[in-house]
């Protein structure tokens, strides 16, 4: 998506892998920064005097597995000149991350990212993919005492869990459409050391935090955190904001983009001394496939010069509450297919049969709306309350009116509530007659009455598509 939105084309010249696959793996999430610093930073380590000695303890600390490409079986078609790149965070528990806690055999994937850069090297868009996704999981074979992975529904996290890395790739490729060129993974003890080789990342705290499972106390307001803090802070999942797998993939955006910014900063960049311990301590704590080397990052650096962080930008795949199983997500269709379709073909915004559509006075999620069910269609609230929540609202409160059937569909709202109103009444497909001013509080309410016809199509959006940047301020967002 070049101009507008976000430039989510890449290109790597002579390292694609038309050939197969590049790579035989295992899986964390902060594994595209290195990929992207890198290629930022590489020139500045690579490129003189006694460089030839750092760029070469540079290559010797990355570690690599293969992916056959009988493993991926049938793949997209490469339909563009862009790099994509999946990230995946390992929980793994071995050697120096035993502390956290021990594992009988493997390691989950809790967060996967599809990092897509443009082919100038000055943009680029990271998916993030709910690791409570339910979604259709690919046949993977047995390997290296995996037991493989029988087709079937499931959460988008398995794939790791019975495959490894070259099933997860199978997934995502599937799911999505799109051809993915490289992996890498980064796993506890490499998060940690990367954040420290920084001398921290600032966050910015609403309120005090006491996470035991986390290990994190962390008081309220802007800080700035290192090791043990910063790992609890983007695994905290229960005991920040709602607690869910959503609220974390946030988090982690906000944590990753403020990482990003003080790695690009000048302090880093112009520091040959810490750019060398940030890129030393990177390049050890990553797995990836063997074409993904240092002198891959050094091609892509003498093209990357102009990457900024306000061009790195972070998504998160379209999704709603599943109304079939408590606690997962699904993918919102066809916003999904869409999203997937332009990072494919590099295809921007401007252009496509995407709309913007018109953005209401009031942000949808500073909306709380409480639905009512006037119908006799049992679970109708539910349903509803999940599609509104999809488009950004919050829903505080799902029932029944009192009496039933309710002959007409109402938004109820008072006057603290009337600039709110059409922004909900934009998503419903009903006439504005339908708005009353009866409701004793500033929430809107719905009532869903017998003439109920739905919510319109909800098509990906540029707001949607937007997400933040890697210049975002977590004190100010929101």
């Amino acid at each position: 998506m070049n101009g507008g939105l976000v430039d989510v084309r890449a290109v790597q010249p002579g390292h694609e892998s038309a050939a197969g696959p590049p790579g035989r793996v295992k899986r964390h999430w902060m594994a595209w920064l290195w990929c992207l610093v890198a290629a930022v930073a590489g020139v500045s380590v690579a490129g003189g005097a006694t460089l030839v000695g750092a760029y070469t303890k540079l290559s010797g600390n990355i570690k690599h597995v293969e992916v056959d490409a009988k493993e991926l079986g049938k793949r997209p078609a490469k339909a563009s000149k862009a790099l994509n790149v999946l990230i995946v965070g390992s929980d793994t528990r071995a050697g120096a991350n035993a502390k956290y806690g021990h594992r009988e055999v493997g390691e989950r994937t809790d967060t996967i990212i599809l990092a897509h850069v443009s082919p100038k090297h000055d943009n680029a868009l990271l998916i993030s993919f709910p690791r409570d996704s339910l979604v259709q999981l690919p046949a993977c074979q047995p390997k290296n005492g995996l037991p493989g992975q029988r087709p079937h529904v499931g959460m988008i996290n398995e794939s790791f869990n019975f495959g490894g890395i070259a099933c997860t790739w199978k997934t995502i490729e599937s799911l999505t459409g799109i051809h993915i060129d490289h992996f890498a993974k980064v796993d506890f003890t490499g998060f940690k050391s990367m954040v420290n080789a920084l001398g921290g990342v600032d966050i910015c705290v609403p309120k005090a935090i006491d996470d035991k499972k986390a290990m994190l106390h962390l008081a309220a307001g802007r800080q700035t955190v290192k090791g043990e803090q910063a790992l609890g802070y983007v695994r905290a999942r229960y005991s920040l904001g709602d607690g869910s797998d959503i609220g974390r993939i946030q988090r982690q955006q906000m944590f990753i983009a403020s990482m990003i910014n003080k790695a690009m900063s000048g302090a880093t960049l112009s520091d040959p001394a810490k750019l060398f311990r940030f890129l030393d301590a990177a390049t050890k704590s990553v797995t990836t496939d063997p074409r993904l080397t240092v002198g891959v990052m050094n091609d892509l650096a003498a093209s990357a010069q102009g990457l900024a962080a306000g061009n790195i930008r972070f998504v998160t795949t379209p999704w709603r509450y599943s109304l079939t199983q408590p606690g997962r997500v699904e993918w919102v269709q066809p916003q999904a297919k869409q999203l997937f379709r332009l990072v494919a073909t590099d295809t921007k915004i401007e252009g496509s049969h995407i709309k913007t559509g018109r953005q209401g006075k009031v942000p949808k999620s500073k909306i709380e709306i409480v639905v009512q069910n006037g119908t006799n269609r049992g679970g109708l609230g539910t349903q509803v309350a999940a599609g509104l929540e999809q488009r950004g609202y919050t829903v505080v409160q799902v029932g029944d009116t009192k009496r039933k059937p309710y002959p007409k569909t109402t938004i109820g709202y008072s006057t603290n509530g009337q600039a709110r109103v059409p922004t909900l009444a934009d998503d419903l497909l009903v006439s504005r007659n339908t708005l009353i001013k009866d409701a004793v509080t500033p929430r809107l309410v719905l009532v869903i009455g017998s003439d109920w016809r739905g919510l319109k199509a909800a098509p990906v959006s540029e707001e949607e598509l937007k997400g933040i940047d890697a210049t975002q301020d977590s004190c100010s967002s929101g």
